[in-house]
């Protein structure tokens, strides 16, 4: 850029004496001191700074975000001594000009041996962005627009309309409350007015909002406008649960039957001077798990009054069917709940009087429904909040008669404390029932399977004295019994397998008791006959038990009828 012509310095300020006090205005009369005695005469008012003789750059740059001290601050400062026009000399002005300008170039900047080509593409393709406000405030602004994906038309019209066609989510208008023109960047737009269309895309939004009247009232109506019933529909549920939540525990009856039985172990076990107790305060349900058995493990006070109720008291396990509205009551922060009815107060009152604003400056813009939408929305709004409102009230009145109905301080406990106490407990009486059924359940399969091994004991004895007297007896007879073998019980090597109709012979008479008393004889001289001369047995197929047992029927007939006779 050319370099900038500096105008010569100014002479050195001269000190000025004090100026008088003004005389009275024409027709107007002077002051009289009060009675009393003379006042001390007024300040006499600062002069103003003279304007500084600044050069002008040579291209639009970007601001400094400073405050300014006004005149009035500056005697008797530091300030007033001194001089920074003297400093332009020795300032690099076209350094700042090049690296603080307000434009922004697209694509690669130029350097200085650029060619022919590279000027032609600037001239052609490359035109200047001018951006007054600052980089990180419009990076974000723009980031908010690309999501908008809206004309700064289209959005400067729905803020207009108050959003009549729903185009403005509420996550939205909370984001373009944040980028409210402030009165340095409204100034500094105005002054490029003319240039609108060489603004930045952020620039150009906030040159355009900046037009609608009262935008930052407006948007924060029109943000209220929309929260308003996200708020409300809230608050209902949680004003509702507490309310229901205060009347189950004040009218139900199994919980009262459950403090009564908790009272008297209590007194039972704090027998002396800890006993003697008419009440306790509901924080002690839940030191119940605390006190643990000093003879069976795992087990504590808390398991023990499970196992009272499920004997005595089984209504008791159903307390959680009384208290439906306890758990979602636990949940309720009072102070959060004071805050939105305090908000929405508010901001009824500030919707209000941003429609008197509107009703009494009667101007308006094409497309301008403030009034008309605003209106409607405050008469119905203001009808709801006040039936919340009596709600929230009632509710704290349930609330606190609730506390104190069990000896609690109600200006100190808060809803998610005081229910908080019962769902706790509710939750931990069930889990301790739990626990109880899966103890008996261990203990019931115990049992069984130390049952099945005594079961399983007796009947291993029963087989080895069975086999014991069988063996007895094959010795007696001269038999070798497959239940004794010497070392594994298996078949003797060598032995004749038809020794096994031998031995089915033997079961045979054990059980019709041939093999006792006077028919032994009998019973070896059948043996005999089915042996050989030399002990071996016969070529003949050894007989069947059938047939086995027809022979000694017909002998125990013979026997029996040598006896009767």
């Amino acid at each position: 850029p050319p370099a900038c012509k500096l105008p010569p310095p100014p002479p050195p300020p001269m000190m000025m004496p004090a100026a008088p006090p003004p005389p009275p205005a024409p027709g107007g009369l002077p002051k009289v001191a009060p009675a009393g005695g003379p006042q001390a005469p007024a300040a006499p008012k600062a002069p103003e700074a003279p304007k500084k003789n600044v050069p002008q750059p040579a291209n639009p740059l970007k601001s400094f975000n400073w405050s300014k001290l006004p005149d009035s601050k500056l005697q008797g400062t530091v300030w007033s001594e001194l001089d920074d026009t003297k400093w332009y000399n020795s300032i690099e002005l076209e350094s700042i000009d090049k690296l603080f300008s307000a434009y922004q170039k697209n694509g690669v900047a130029v350097s200085n041996d650029g060619s022919i080509e590279d000027l032609r593409l600037i001239g052609k393709n490359k035109a200047k962005i001018l951006s007054v406000i600052d980089g990180r405030r419009a990076q974000n602004c723009t980031i908010l627009l690309s999501k908008l994906k809206m004309t700064d038309e289209e959005i400067s019209k729905a803020i207009l309309s108050m959003d009549s066609n729903e185009q403005l989510p509420i996550d939205m208008v909370e984001q373009l409350l944040k980028f409210t023109p402030s009165a340095e960047e409204r100034a500094l737009l105005d002054e490029h007015s003319e240039d609108i269309d060489s603004l930045a895309r952020a620039d150009r939004f906030l040159y355009e909002i900046s037009k609608i009247p009262h935008y930052e009232q407006r948007l924060r109506s029109l943000h209220y406008k929309k929260r308003f019933q996200v708020t409300v529909n809230d608050l209902a549920p949680r004003i509702a649960s507490v309310m229901e939540a205060s009347r189950e525990v004040a009218r139900s009856r199994k919980l009262r039957k459950l403090l009564e039985l908790v009272l008297a172990l209590g007194n039972y076990m704090n027998r002396g001077a800890r006993g003697n107790a008419s009440g306790f305060r509901l924080a002690s349900l839940n030191r119940l798990a605390d006190t643990k058995s000093s003879a069976a493990k795992g087990t504590t006070l808390l398991h023990y009054l499970v196992q009272i109720i499920e004997k005595k008291f089984k209504d008791i396990l159903t307390l959680e069917e009384d208290l439906p509205h306890v758990k979602e009551a636990s949940k309720v922060s009072l102070g959060e709940m004071d805050k939105d009815i305090t908000m929405l107060r508010a901001g009824l009152a500030e919707v209000n009087r941003e429609i008197e604003f509107h009703r009494s400056s009667g101007a308006s813009q094409p497309g301008d429904r403030f009034l008309p939408v605003m209106r409607e929305f405050h008469a119905q709004a203001s009808v709801r909040f006040a039936e919340l409102e009596d709600q929230f009230q009632d509710m704290k009145t349930r609330f606190d008669r609730a506390v104190r109905l069990f000896g609690e301080d109600g200006s100190v406990v808060q809803p998610e404390e005081f229910f908080g106490i019962f769902d706790g407990f509710l939750s931990a009486l069930m889990e301790a029932k739990q626990d109880n059924e899966n103890f008996r359940r261990r203990q019931e399969e115990e049992e069984k399977r130390a049952k099945q091994e005594a079961e399983l004991k007796k009947r291993t004895i029963e087989r080895k004295s069975k086999e014991g007297l069988l063996n007895s007896v094959a010795g007696k007879l001269g038999l070798k019994s497959k239940h004794s073998n010497g070392t594994n019980g298996g078949p003797v090597p060598g032995a004749d397998p038809n020794n096994k109709g031998e031995f089915d012979d033997l079961i045979s008479a054990l059980r019709t008791g041939d093999v006792f008393g006077e028919d032994m004889a009998k019973f070896k001289r059948s043996r005999k006959t089915r042996l050989g001369p030399n002990g071996t047995n016969n070529t003949s197929p050894p007989r069947s038990r059938n047939s086995i047992g027809r022979e000694d029927s017909r002998e125990r007939t013979g026997v029996a009828n040598n006896r009767r006779q």
